[in-house]
């Protein structure tokens, strides 16, 4: 009896944890050009508490990213490929950023 008790509690802690996890998926467009800007871009997004994985395809300029939404938002995603360098839809790196990036990874930037 003692054991059924156990076990039920972890099923219904389980499950609980379960609902309380808001997985979102999103896709938006970031600059660069190589293979070194997605591994950048990549780790940038998944450096960010609460991303579940990220991914950028060179061809569309599209990185794809699945995350916990009540533990962070797409703006904060966002901002840390734009701190890496990256332009993104939401925020532009700022130029000390991009400056830093390697010579292949220097993308045409919009003029404001």
């Amino acid at each position: 009896m003692k054991a059924r008790m156990t076990g039920l509690m972890v099923l219904f802690l389980f499950g609980t944890l379960t609902l309380s996890a808001q997985k979102t998926a999103e896709s938006f467009k970031v600059n660069g050009n190589c293979d070194m800007c997605k591994v950048r871009i990549e780790k940038a997004a998944k450096s960010v508490e609460g991303v579940l994985s990220a991914s950028w395809n060179m061809r569309s300029k599209m990185a794809e990213v699945e995350y916990d939404s009540t533990m962070t938002d797409l703006s904060k995603i966002q901002m840390a490929i734009a701190d890496a360098g990256h332009d993104t839809e939401m925020h532009k790196a700022d130029d000390e950023a991009y400056n830093k990036l390697p010579a292949c990874c220097k993308y045409k930037r919009k003029k404001e």
